[in-house]
């Protein structure tokens, strides 16, 4: 099932433009400039912290107050840079001693500051907020960045919360078919808004040739050698294992491979790898160089880009990086990466979990000549300006709250009848 749950263009400004106005949002209501709170677990790397400090910086561009709850993090600084406000609390918490006391300030957090409409990002701080939302009588939106599945009943509540947004922000089709699936979201409720890359950062025509240098010293990349990347964290579900097999069926030489992202996990991936890559006979050739505060050089550095998840990515913001840099990229066939690569034009889908399929992926996309490798350069770039750009994604996450905040009559509340998470 694929319903069309996007919003209509005409509630936001041009989006195929990639200079940011959010001046058509500049609204006022009964208080004054609306005040929005997002609330998430942390502000540390990631797709949902970027898309959190994104969204802010757009409410702040069309004149709104931006308030973000979370445990704090080393993004704190960018998004107080911005000019938005950070409340520091234990919201990622999971004991239920500090349940109570989260609830109690974000009730008053939202009445002392006059908030018009509270985004959840994550599902602990979404039963605070949520909850908070309702004593408060105003909207509460969610969206849902994870994979939807849940196999247990005690699962199934736990994500439930998700669900009980006034309006439920899904950053993919396949999530959105998931939760009307699995949840039976009333599709009136869901907004499918996929995410959105920073087109002035992830430009390769502003990648400078000292950029690279620096990395190509770094990580030491040899000349004249094709370069495979892997941008994930390393984890089990990344595919990382699949990789390497895959590879150890591509002539030895013909590849460079580059796997970058922190290790994660309870169980070092990596460690368990290393005897694997080894054992191939691999190890001249791959290598994990760790995590990088410059991805655009990273993606600019490679020939192909590879994204082997076993299960569904939600979304999957390494294709739609990887495209924008005009890269060839990889991926397996299901989840979100069905909706943002273009099978024969910007890139390849394999079959999941097959390392036969993804090492022919990989060796067609190394075996491009220059003139189709120039094709699919410029039509993967065009591809993302048109559909994935940060404007977009905040232009239409500003629309939702403005479809909320000029709805008239009070916040239904009958969700609360729903069991208490607090």
């Amino acid at each position: 099932m694929n319903v069309p749950l996007d919003l209509d263009a005409a509630t936001a400004p041009d989006s195929n433009s990639i200079a940011e106005d959010y001046e058509a949002f500049r609204r006022l209501t009964p208080r004054g400039a609306p005040t929005i709170l997002q609330v998430l677990p942390a502000l540390v790397s990631g797709g949902v912290e970027r898309g959190t400090i994104d969204v802010a910086r757009a409410q702040i561009e069309a004149g709104w107050r931006a308030l973000v709850v979370s445990n704090g993090g080393p993004m704190v600084h960018e998004l107080e840079r911005i000019g938005a406000t950070h409340i520091t609390m234990p919201i990622h918490s999971k004991n239920p001693l500090i349940w109570r006391a989260n609830f109690d300030r974000m009730v008053d957090l939202i009445w002392r500051e006059r908030v018009d409409l509270v985004h959840a990002r994550s599902r602990i701080p979404a039963w605070i907020a949520f909850r908070a939302a309702r004593r408060n009588r105003v909207p509460f939106v969610t969206t849902f960045h994870q994979r939807p599945a849940a196999r247990t009943a005690l699962k199934r509540l736990y994500n439930s919360v998700m669900v009980r947004g006034d309006r439920v922000i899904a950053i993919s089709h396949y999530v959105a078919d998931r939760l009307i699936a699995d949840y039976g979201l009333d599709p009136a409720r869901l907004r499918v808004i996929p995410r959105g890359v920073d087109l002035s950062l992830f430009d390769p025509e502003r990648v400078s040739a000292e950029r690279l240098v620096r990395l190509v010293e770094r990580w030491r990349i040899p000349d004249g050698v094709p370069v495979v990347v892997l941008p994930a964290r390393v984890t089990r579900w990344k595919g990382h294992d699949l990789l390497v097999q895959a590879l150890s069926r591509l002539q030895r030489g013909s590849f460079h491979c580059l796997m970058v992202g922190e290790d994660g996990g309870r169980r070092s991936v990596k460690a368990a790898l290393e005897p694997v890559i080894a054992k191939l006979g691999l190890t001249p050739h791959v290598h994990f160089v760790g995590r990088t505060d410059d991805m655009p050089a990273a993606y600019k550095l490679a020939d192909v880009v590879v994204s082997a998840s076993l299960d569904p990515e939600p979304f999957g913001r390494v294709m739609i990086e990887a495209q924008a840099m005009g890269r060839p990229i990889v991926a397996t066939d299901h989840g979100g990466a069905r909706e943002t690569v273009l099978p024969g034009e910007t890139g390849w889908l394999v079959k999941p979990n097959d390392a036969d399929a993804l090492a022919q992926g990989i060796k067609a996309a190394l075996g491009l000549d220059a003139e189709g490798r120039e094709r699919l350069s410029a039509r993967a770039v065009e591809h993302v300006r048109e559909n994935f750009s940060r404007y977009q994604m905040c232009a239409r996450t500003l629309a939702v709250y403005s479809e909320l905040l000029d709805a008239t009559g009070p916040v239904d509340d009958t969700v609360d009848d729903q069991p208490d998470a607090v």
